[in-house]
């Protein structure tokens, strides 16, 4: 059993549409999940009877060590990886590749080189919105909302790595998918750039409250995103802790550096790992 640590969170505007979102299903299940991966004919258990339930429309991160299992639970989620023993479901429904309400992001951006950041986001919106016009809009939007307004005719050889992650977001969210899964999207950038970013991840998700769930090992950017942090023991990983997260929405991610909880809350993970 792993403990949870319970608080009084402030309560958001869009809870009533969570709370209309009908049963439990509706988000994640997780329930007995172990998966092994096979090195040399040999078994290696990647993650152990892992329990967890993530209501819709909440964001959750998941810390731990490196090799602990953190991305094959994404893997797992995202319906890239077929778990061998337990029961998973999203939105009611078994993981499966290529979903139409779930969006993945990678650690790296993942642009089509030979695409424009404008036809980068319309790769993904093509696949589900017919309307040209619609989707010039849409991209126009969300250009804008990332900060590269203006870009939309650069490669991504002609883009820093911020802005090409920024391009990345913009698409993950193009499609206003239910689900998110988001595997250390910032983790190659710098400390000013990673908190950019940070919060414009935040204005996004406010805007379509999405399920997400993000692997990082940046304990700061997962109290400072999450509504519910879960830690992961060491391989095999397993559940030691589902801290909720006690802080009122909406969120800078830069104005909670001077808040005495925000640290308290970082130095319980710490304590924790």
């Amino acid at each position: 059993m792993h403990d949870r640590v319970s608080v009084d969170v402030e309560p958001h505007p869009a809870d009533a549409k969570s709370s209309q979102a009908g049963s439990a299903e509706a988000g994640i299940r997780i329930a007995g999940l172990s998966h092994n991966y096979w090195q040399q004919g040999k078994p290696i258990l990647a993650v152990k009877d892992i329990d967890l339930d993530i209501p819709a429309h909440t964001f959750v991160s998941i810390v731990g060590a490196s090799g602990c299992g953190k991305t094959t639970l994404l893997d797992i989620l995202s319906g890239l990886v077929t778990p061998q023993s337990g029961l998973v479901t999203v939105g009611g429904e078994s993981p499966q590749a290529g979903r139409k309400d779930c969006a993945r992001m990678f650690a790296r951006d993942a642009l089509l080189p030979w695409r424009t950041a404008a036809k980068n986001i319309d790769f993904a919106l093509a696949t589900r919105l017919a309307d040209r016009a619609q989707r010039a809009e849409r991209i126009g939007e969300l250009l804008k909302a990332v900060g590269l307004d203006g870009f939309q005719n650069a490669y991504p050889r002609q883009l820093s790595q911020g802005m090409r992650q920024r391009v990345a977001l913009a698409r993950s969210f193009a499609l206003r998918s239910e689900f998110v899964f988001l595997d250390e999207p910032f983790g190659a950038l710098d400390a000013l750039t990673k908190v950019a970013l940070q919060d414009l991840l935040l204005k996004l998700w406010e805007e379509i409250r999405s399920t997400v769930v993000l692997v990082t090992h940046d304990l700061a950017e997962a109290v400072a995103l999450s509504d519910r942090v879960i830690v992961m023991s060491s391989r095999p990983g397993t559940i030691v802790a589902d801290i909720d997260i006690d802080l009122r929405r909406p969120r800078d991610v830069k104005a909670l550096q001077s808040v005495a909880r925000f640290h308290e809350l970082v130095a319980e993970l710490w304590g924790r790992l």
